[in-house]
């Protein structure tokens, strides 16, 4: 409750005036500390399909879970960058989330994440596009804190690993991540607004808000069902799972280069 307040409160007044980059990351390392050291959530094992668990030491498991929650809460900003997009997120990732704190008999898990995907349904219903109203930094900051918070107390009480957050979630994850590193590449600064994300770069492309965004519900369906298909698997299926995840995602990325390529050529 501590940590979500402070990352809800800087994000309101950012929301009013743009606040030092510096400050609030501290306030959300500081949050992030507090669900780590403060409640106990860490990722304490990397799993591997096919050659096993790998437990991470404690001074090491720590710094990785302030870094994951991190990452969870900004690229939920980064990516809250059309109408509908973030919204629809919420209201599938959350509510498959959801689903495996009702199949685990796990109350906690299972009612915060239908609030807030049911909550996110009613918001989307106004923010789908053409949008009426948006999320702003005090909704998509919080969401994305949330989130990451909801994978590591689902990985902590062993109601699945952390592949599966990252699965549900990974149409944010991997978009975000890689734009990321090639702007860092590129020598560009990484927290400036662009439209450099592979969705950004779609409707740059000629793709309407609307056919995006529907487009990408079907991922974030898609990716959801790949988890939970994940988490029943046998450790040989699992790792021929994450093969077909990593597969579509490189062929989606193909498709839009392809795209911009096609687009490119036709206005010359």
């Amino acid at each position: 409750m501590v940590s979500i307040s402070l990352i809800t409160t800087v994000s309101f007044y950012d929301d009013q005036g743009a606040l030092p980059v510096g400050l609030r990351f501290i306030v959300q390392a500081i949050a992030a500390f507090i669900v780590v050291w403060g409640v106990g959530l860490n990722i304490s094992s990397m799993p591997v399909p096919g050659l096993g668990s790998f437990l991470l030491e404690s001074w090491f498991a720590g710094p990785v879970s302030v870094l994951f929650l991190l990452w969870m809460t900004n690229l939920y900003n980064f990516m809250d960058g059309m109408d509908g997009f973030a919204g629809g997120m919420t209201t599938v990732g959350f509510g498959f989330l959801a689903y495996f704190g009702w199949r685990a008999g796990h109350p906690f898990l299972l009612l915060v994440a239908a609030l807030v995907s049911v909550s996110a349904l009613g918001f989307l219903l106004h923010n789908f596009p053409p949008a009426r109203i948006f999320m702003g930094d005090v909704g998509s900051i919080p969401i994305g804190f949330t989130a990451g918070t909801l994978a590591l107390l689902g990985v902590r009480d062993g109601l699945f690993d952390i592949w599966v957050p990252i699965l549900i979630f990974s149409p944010f994850i991997l978009d975000a991540t890689v734009t990321v590193f090639r702007r860092a590449w590129k020598r560009k600064r990484i927290w400036q607004a662009h439209r450099e994300h592979y969705y950004q770069r779609m409707v740059l492309s000629g793709w309407s808000h609307r056919r995006t965004v529907l487009a990408e519900y079907v991922v974030m369906i898609g990716c959801g069902c790949l988890a939970v298909l994940y988490h029943g698997a046998t450790d040989r299926w699992r790792l021929v799972i994450l093969g077909l995840w990593m597969s579509i995602f490189v062929c989606l990325a193909r498709a839009v280069s392809l795209l911009e390529n096609h687009v490119e050529n036709r206005g010359r």
